[in-house]
């Protein structure tokens, strides 16, 4: 619900209403509020910083959304980034499965920020963690390579008393 203030103090909210001069302002986020947040320099629905905000997916996956930049609404960007994370979770269940391996552990992390411009709070991005455990881990190339670093290193063996 959009809360309207006719002028004056809005009793703690720091909302004002437009001004004449804000509303000559062109409507760049149709169905944002048309309130000006006191110490912001223009409304959510005038807000050029929340109209050309472009998400970008940093991971090393390539069949996810988001590898090329994309715009998303403010209002919508929690609902975006948490099924654009929870593709990264799909794919770590495809892969354990793919690969003989269990998924030990999945989640996800939204980060929220507040747009300097208008004061609007959106979901600035996302982390997908997971962990995967794969049967035959004794035989995989990792733990391999660990054997042969601990053997290298004094790690095994390394430890004799030889006090009697």
């Amino acid at each position: 619900m959009d809360l309207r203030i006719q002028g004056g103090y809005a009793g703690g909210f720091g909302m004002q209403s437009l001004n004449p001069m804000e509303r000559s302002k062109p409507i760049v986020n149709p169905g944002a509020s048309t309130q000006v947040q006191a110490g912001k320099k223009v409304s959510p629905a005038q807000c050029q910083t929340c109209a050309t905000r472009m998400y970008k997916d940093g991971s090393d996956e390539n069949d996810v959304s988001f590898k090329a930049p994309g715009h998303i609404d403010p209002g919508a960007s929690a609902a975006v980034v948490r099924g654009h994370e929870q593709e990264h979770v799909v794919n770590a269940y495809e892969k354990a499965a793919e690969n003989n391996g269990k998924v030990l552990q999945a989640s996800v992390s939204l980060n929220t920020a507040i747009c300097p411009e208008c004061g609007r709070s959106y979901v600035a991005g996302g982390t997908t963690t997971t962990m995967i455990k794969y049967s035959g881990e004794e035989s995989s190339p990792y733990r391999a390579n660990q054997k042969a670093f601990d053997g290298a290193n004094g790690a095994i063996g390394g430890n004799l008393d030889l006090a009697v």
